[in-house]
């Protein structure tokens, strides 16, 4: 399918991407709209969706490019996160009007790039700016990678952590000897033992997870374990369900016995945990990083973040998504813009220390090594993450908000709650799967 006509077909079918929008890190609308033109009122038109502290590290961001490029200008725009921005940045692509910078979730990234909306990065002007594929994680490239082709420069991994409460830990026997990290601790006999320890080291609860309305963080839970044990859950970019019954479960099988038991709370939403881990009465907290700024504010809370051991594979996983910059596609966009384009990416990639502070880990590694950012804890403790990544498999439907987390991830949620038992979780699982498997994509995917 050519370029022009997958661009059709993309609008004809509704923009494709627009798969139902979810919480994130970066939620928050502060624009909407799905089309419109974008006049060139600075040298740099910069998209993205980033609000609260991950606007303001942002923002810092591009006052560092504006000190460095006196003669350039920036025009920043937050859109709506999810649903409404990948809509609107589709869809004015397709039409002509597009930014010359915007921000793509990786996980996102297969659709648009079937979609021949994105300039190819070979074709942005960076890599004669020193951005090659040597200079950053390993993980978060090859997601950046469709095809054989890079579309996306990866900004950070974002991956799902292990918060502890120190106390707690200390208390429970499982700080290593320095006091600063948990002793190494690798299989599911292991990781049940601390967190029983940490329940009976006083804490209400040994872990706690948002569960209840919050699928895709059900689905972050799930996704990593069962990656341990098994390949993507659907293949052939998200047309054949390639379930491993076993391996999944083994992999409902175990969460059931954390939350059975009592050793998590098998139903509780994001305030619920926030509350139990803010005071002391949960020791562990699944999560993603992004929420470190928030526990920070916490007054008297000493708490510390490590990438997950392995836990029912013999290697670590952490499911991870990543913020990258991309460079839709303009054929009328000039030289000029297109150079002003890749330096502003540049230095963003330059000053991705100070997006760290948000929790992120920076993807371009010269920042990654940085002072600046080693200097940040508990940042520095979970990189090793960022090189375990495992993503939302391949497909039109996957990615940050879909529609297919939220489905997949309601299904969890039932497994978690105890209303669904290891064996019917999986065929209710397939059959959350050929929902997808069996749709029509908007564009051919390869």
């Amino acid at each position: 399918m050519s370029g022009a006509m997958a661009r059709r077909r993309f609008l004809a079918l509704g923009g494709g991407l627009a798969l139902a929008g979810g919480l994130s890190a970066c939620s928050s609308p502060l624009a909407s709209g799905l089309t419109g033109s974008q006049p060139n009122t600075a040298d740099v038109i910069f998209w993205n969706l980033f609000t609260g502290g991950d606007g303001a590290n942002m923002a810092l961001m591009e006052n560092a490019f504006r000190r460095t490029h006196p003669g350039t200008t920036v025009e920043a725009t937050i859109l709506s996160w999810g649903n409404a921005y990948y809509t609107k940045l589709a869809l004015a692509t397709a039409s002509g009007t597009p930014p010359d910078v915007g921000i793509s979730h990786l996980s996102r990234l297969p659709l648009l790039a079937a979609s021949g909306l994105l300039e190819p990065v070979a074709e942005t002007g960076v890599t004669e700016l020193g951005v090659t594929p040597d200079r950053f994680t390993p993980a978060a490239w090859k997601k950046a990678t469709v095809n054989g082709t890079a579309y996306a420069v990866p900004l950070d991994t974002h991956p799902f952590v292990l918060f502890y409460n120190v106390a707690l830990a200390k208390k429970a026997g499982l700080l290593n000897a320095a006091g600063d990290g948990l002793k190494p601790m690798k299989g599911r006999a292991a990781f049940t033992g601390a967190v029983k320890a940490m329940k009976e080291a006083g804490a209400q609860y040994g872990a706690a997870m948002s569960i209840t309305a919050d699928p895709s963080t059900a689905w972050r839970w799930f996704s990593m374990i069962y990656s341990g044990l098994a390949g993507p859950v659907v293949t052939g970019s998200g047309t054949t369900i390639d379930i491993d019954a076993d391996a999944m479960q083994e992999t409902f099988d175990f969460m059931q016995s954390l939350t059975g038991p009592g050793l998590m709370p098998s139903s509780l939403n994001g305030s619920g945990a926030n509350a139990l881990f803010s005071t002391g009465k949960a020791g562990f907290l699944f999560d993603g990083e992004w929420q470190i700024p928030s526990y920070r504010l916490v007054k008297g809370l000493d708490f510390n973040v490590v990438p997950f051991p392995a836990l029912l594979g013999p290697e670590p996983v952490a499911y991870a998504d990543s913020h990258a910059l991309v460079v839709p596609r303009n054929p009328k966009r000039s030289p000029a813009r297109t150079a002003h384009a890749a330096q502003f990416i540049k230095s963003l990639l330059d000053n991705s220390a100070t997006w760290a502070h948000g929790g992120h880990v920076p993807a371009w590694l010269p920042s990654q090594r940085s002072k600046a950012f080693l200097g940040q804890s508990p940042q520095r403790n979970y990189v090793q993450a960022a090189f375990n990544a495992q993503y939302d498999p391949v497909a039109w439907y996957t990615g940050a908000g879909s529609d297919f987390q939220n489905t997949v991830g309601a299904t969890v949620i039932e497994v978690l709650a105890g209303r669904l038992g290891p064996k019917k979780a999986v065929a209710a699982m397939r059959a959350d799967l050929k929902r997808y498997t069996t749709a029509r994509p908007p564009v051919t995917m390869k």
